[in-house]
């Protein structure tokens, strides 16, 4: 492209004004980060096609768009697993993919299918010098954030990822729910138990460990934004940070983007740079439950995390961001509002407005599972180039690490 450019300024310009232009354009290239400096890996779990359409027509209108796809590169993502008995992936399998460059089955976090461990883009970066950073509104010690920091055979191992969080891999920012895992059975923690839920660690307070080996503890939006810590744990529910079931509302105690915010702050005072992992869990559950109003306010959410990303690097332009989803969640299709059909099918919601016009349409769900759809990628900065086109998850690891030349 710097060739055509420099090519079409000496064709149409001629002379010393066209050798100016070539120059300019030369000079310009060559100031561009050639290394990422930082790696943001944002993840909209469960964010297929049709959930980004959704979020951008309900919120942004008919030919309105979205900060996730402002990027200027794109991509599709193949998610399937190895898994022997099962083609879908589910979001353990999925994430391992994406954080180490191996593939395998499903429920695994961070190890291949014979159960080795695999190092992860988290990992790599520690080892470079780099803050490290988990950060999501679902369980901090959930399938997604736990394959980029831990290795498990089982994602349901909970306390195990917690342990090795504070006792191996250290990250310096852990934001997010889930303190059922890191307490004693017999203490509440925080936030009170629902029916069902119980804190469960069998390896004493982990908390209080975490806040031994130099971790600041902080319980809710007021303590996270005062905090000047450089090492944190931020535990902000008794489990997800968002209400799941029927009347399900997305509706955090902490915003993704005020977390978003605190972690970008701290690992940004590295002069070596960081990783980061940012997750909306709200665009899976909410899927999960057929609940498009739901995606549509969780996404809502992802994009104004988007943002305040974009904001930070514009004065940061040695920043690899990278914007997915792990796999698509029920089959999400947009149709146009059909008050008739809507009688006969359940699983048709409607009808949505689309600001700025008259218009109106529905959702239609096809399962309450995950489905084998390709995911949308949207990226920018230094080894975005990488990440065009029909991409395996696998490939994204490797776009990471070399962009950071890790």
């Amino acid at each position: 492209m710097r060739g055509l450019a420099v090519a079409v300024a000496l064709t149409v310009l001629g002379g010393s004004t066209a050798v100016a232009v070539a120059q300019t354009t030369q000079d310009q290239e060559a100031k561009k980060p050639r290394v990422a400096k930082n790696i943001i890996y944002i993840q909209g779990d469960g964010l297929g096609p049709g959930q980004r359409n959704l979020i951008r027509l309900a919120t942004k209108g008919r030919y309105g768009e979205l900060e996730l796809d402002k990027l200027p590169v794109a991509g599709m993502v193949r998610t399937t697993s190895v898994d022997p008995h099962e083609i879908v992936t589910d979001s353990a399998a999925s994430a391992t993919a994406l954080a180490t460059g191996h593939k395998t089955n499903n429920g695994v976090i961070g190890m291949d299918p014979k159960g080795k461990p695999v190092e992860t883009i988290l990992e790599l970066a520690k080892k470079a010098g780099k803050s490290t950073g988990l950060v999501t509104t679902a369980t901090v010690t959930g399938a997604s954030p736990a394959s980029f920091a831990a290795h498990v055979p089982s994602r349901d191992l909970q306390n195990d990822i917690a342990k090795q969080y504070i006792e191996n891999i250290r990250p310096d920012v852990l934001l997010g729910g889930g303190e059922d895992w890191w307490f004693p059975k017999g203490n509440p923690g925080q936030w009170p138990d629902k029916p069902g839920e119980e804190s469960n660690s069998p390896y004493g307070n982990l908390v209080e460990q975490a806040q031994r080996t130099g971790y600041t503890y902080v319980r809710n939006a007021d303590e996270l934004r005062t905090t000047r810590s450089n090492r944190l744990l931020g535990l902000f529910a008794n489990e997800d940070m968002v209400d799941y079931g029927e009347n399900g509302k997305y509706a955090p105690r902490v915003p993704l983007q005020q977390m978003a915010r605190k972690a970008l702050d701290v690992l940004s005072q590295n002069p070596r740079g960081f990783f980061l992992f940012l997750e909306e869990e709200g665009t899976d559950g909410l899927s999960h439950d057929n609940n498009a109003a739901g995606v549509i306010d969780a996404g809502r959410a992802l994009d104004t995390t988007v943002a305040e990303v974009m904001r930070f690097v514009a004065k940061h332009p040695d920043t690899l961001v990278i914007i997915n989803g792990d796999h698509e969640t029920g089959g999400l299709s947009i149709e146009d509002h059909d008050t008739d059909e809507e009688k006969t099918d359940p699983r048709q919601e409607g009808p949505f407005k689309i600001p700025g016009s008259n218009l109106r349409f529905s959702v239609d769900w096809t399962t309450n599972s995950h489905t084998g759809a390709d995911t949308p990628l949207t990226a920018s900065g230094p080894g975005s180039d990488r990440l065009t086109g029909v991409l395996d998850n696998t490939d994204v690891f490797h776009a990471m690490r070399a962009a950071a030349r890790l």
